[in-house]
């Protein structure tokens, strides 16, 4: 079974490679792109099948010694070997579990404060600088969409951005003395962030009969403003009821462009998590109500520490992680959505 799997990708790897300096492939922008990205997909499993067989050769040739007569070494590199067969069969399992199709988009992400008043704003707000920090560390590009009060909306594009900011979703939730905190108490807050792949109009079909299309001017309806034209756009989607306001540009026509951009991935990951339920999470689920007891990770500042909660994963880094090292939790959390994968296609498979 784990021969053929080493065999179907050194056979693919081996194909990708000769499209890879093809100049017919080349010369096709599109087909060149899509075969990079399997390239770069597959790289990780052909060394590991590579590494595979090197092992496999080193076991059979300590049987054949010890078929000869025992010898203690031989005994230990022979067991060695066998232990290494079986930790790289798993890896390789891993390596070729069935990805996410939102991986490789770029992602909107949606953070706001939830319970805590004026200090879960502020922790909002540090939320957007680390998760900024973090793309641009991965050389992503970060583009703020929507700033102020309290709620920050930012698009990440780049290779893969989804597969790495999608473990970000959910309630995070700060322990520490808030500035305007007199006795030294230590406060609870909350700030929600949601993580939406990007789609694209191919992705989502959006009627023009189905939007209902506002402008005001960018303080607000009603509000004071130093922009004097209509400029602020507020676009609500009536078949789902989404609303999406935008009024960051002094354009209307920039600002109508980016709210159709957060309209389409709401309603791209809405609909996903119909059809996708078992591995995609509505925006309600992703975000919860905010509340102190709902949260994915705790960033507590007093013990300086970090606590996931899904994968049970504690880092006393707090420092370096409020400024985006975040690599830490994300390989973590991607090797334990892997294994639930695999978990869910070995079931899938055994029940067919």
């Amino acid at each position: 079974m784990i021969e053929q799997l080493v065999g179907q990708i050194e056979a693919r790897f081996a194909d990708l490679e000769r499209m890879m300096v093809d100049p017919e492939v080349i010369g096709d922008r599109q087909r060149y792109a899509e075969t990079g990205r399997e390239y770069r997909q597959l790289e990780v499993a052909a060394k590991l099948a590579e590494e595979w067989r090197r092992a496999s050769d080193d076991v059979a040739g300590a049987q054949e010694l010890l078929a000869e007569g025992e010898d203690d070494e031989v005994r230990e590199m022979l067991n060695a070997g066998r232990a290494r067969l079986g930790e790289l069969e798993e890896e390789l399992r891993l390596a070729m579990v069935e990805r996410d199709p939102n991986d490789e988009k770029n992602v909107i992400v949606e953070i706001q404060g939830g319970a805590g008043g004026e200090e879960a704003g502020l922790w909002a707000g540090d939320l957007y600088r680390m998760l900024t920090k973090y793309g641009e560390r991965l050389k992503f590009t970060v583009e703020p969409m929507d700033i102020g009060d309290g709620k920050y909306t930012f698009a990440v594009k780049g290779d893969g951005a989804f597969s790495v900011y999608k473990f970000e979703g959910g309630t995070h939730r700060v322990q520490r003395v808030p500035a305007t905190e007199t006795q030294g108490r230590i406060h609870t807050s909350t700030a929600t962030v949601a993580v939406l792949p990007e789609a694209e109009e191919v992705d989502v079909q959006i009627h023009q009969s189905d939007l209902q299309i506002d402008v005001y001017r960018s303080g607000g309806p009603g509000g004071q403003s130093v922009n004097t034209t209509d400029s602020a756009v507020r676009i609500t989607h009536k078949p789902t009821g989404i609303v999406v306001a935008m009024q960051d540009e002094k354009s209307q026509l920039q600002n109508r462009e980016k709210a159709m951009r957060v309209l389409r991935a709401r309603i791209y990951e809405a609909a996903l998590a119909e059809q996708q339920a078992a591995w995609s999470a509505d925006r309600k689920a992703q975000v919860g109500t905010g509340d102190r007891a709902e949260k994915i990770r705790t960033y507590n500042y007093g013990e300086r520490r970090v606590t996931d909660h899904r994968i049970k994963l504690t880092a006393h880094n707090l420092d370096a992680v409020l400024e985006g090292e975040l690599d830490e939790f994300t390989a973590a959390l991607t090797a334990d959505e892997k294994r639930r994968r695999l978990e869910a296609q070995t079931t899938a498979g055994a029940g067919s």
